[in-house]
């Protein structure tokens, strides 16, 4: 980083915008700043005309310039989501006005439903791209040119970013911070905002043990829940098809028909999650976890994770877990000597 221009962050807002996606783009970019990076981030809040814009809350934010009047050089495009985001979508001078400034971004990205706009400039297509989890079959029905996945926290296809919904934000926004000035400060700064170490990308933006509905099928929901109950249990085809009562075919199709998947895979995702709960809140090694989530070795767990969330236990551990601290009498609480320390550390302590 030569110029101050090179962090110049434009953020796109309209009417019916969620006010938390703005707030976490804007806040951690100005966590950053008081932390010291160099050149800062200059955030502006533009909107349609300059005018303020009405959040889905109600709440009614001002904006810094106008859209149109809006120039570059302009490092970070980003466009926020929110209810309104199909009928900014479908507002051909802001879109317009979007793309032009996507033309000259260093990087362009999109928070949740934000992604919508993007797609309205044909910027997305042919590329990976996702948004919140409710809009994405929205989002690929409308732009078939689109390669959406739902899954992921954010997506980085080039110079091309698209998030998934609400605090994804943050996730997102660290990233970007990590990318410019490295993940030491990125990670001051998540502790900062006391939130998660820096969630990767290719995490899943929901869990199988908070995703709703529950199954409809009788058999499906008590087999479900066995699943989740007995992680360390036989598991096998053979093993649930004869809990459930029925032949390991017909379980195997309702499954499918109600879950999406068939049960050696909600087995395989279910004992991957268990074991990355137990890796980020206990001290546990890893193969006293393998055993306790079900799986008949490290090795075993180890390349489910790898398969399930692109990383091995060892990192999940280092990237997620919450760092051992010691308080420090009439100060903030300060890292140990054996955590990560970055210079801009001790401006926590101003």
């Amino acid at each position: 980083m030569t110029t101050a221009v090179r962090h110049r962050v434009v953020v796109v807002a309209y009417d019916d915008v969620e006010l938390v996606e703005v707030a976490c783009v804007t806040s951690a970019f100005d966590g950053a700043n008081r932390l010291g990076v160099s050149p800062p981030y200059e955030v502006r809040l533009v909107s349609p005309q300059g005018r303020p814009v009405r959040c889905s809350s109600g709440l009614v934010l001002g904006a810094q310039a106008a859209l149109e009047r809006t120039r570059g050089p302009v490092d970070t495009l980003l466009v926020v989501g929110g209810p309104g985001h199909a009928v900014a979508a479908q507002n051909t001078r802001l879109v317009e006005h979007v793309r032009r400034l996507a033309g000259i971004g260093r990087r362009v990205a999109s928070v949740c439903t934000g992604a919508s706009l993007l797609a309205a400039t044909g910027l997305l297509d042919g590329r990976r791209a996702t948004t919140h989890w409710a809009y994405a079959h929205d989002l690929a029905q409308r732009h078939p040119a689109v390669h959406v996945d739902a899954a992921p926290l954010y997506l980085r296809d080039e110079h091309v970013c698209t998030s998934a919904g609400v605090t994804g934000a943050l996730d997102l926004t660290l990233a970007f911070v990590e990318e410019d000035h490295g993940p030491a400060l990125a990670r001051m700064l998540a502790r900062m905002m006391v939130t998660y170490l820096q969630r990767p990308g290719n995490q899943a933006q929901i869990s199988m043990f908070v995703d709703a509905p529950a199954p409809e099928h009788r058999t499906v929901q008590q087999t479900v829940e066995h699943i989740t109950e007995h992680l360390d249990s036989d598991l096998s085809a053979t093993a649930l098809a004869a809990y459930a009562g029925v032949s390991g075919r017909h379980l195997a199709r309702l499954f499918l028909d109600h879950l999406g998947q068939t049960p050696a895979q909600f087995v395989r995702t279910a004992r991957a999650e268990a074991a990355s709960q137990l890796l980020v809140s206990t001290a546990l090694p890893l193969a006293s976890i393998a055993r306790r989530c079900g799986f008949s070795s490290a090795e075993t767990m180890r390349q489910v994770f790898l398969d399930h969330y692109g990383t091995t236990p060892s990192q999940h551990r280092t990237v997620h877990s919450a760092p051992r601290v010691a308080p420090a009498a009439g100060s903030l609480i300060r890292p140990t000597g054996q955590e990560e320390r970055h210079p801009a550390a001790d401006r926590l302590q101003a």
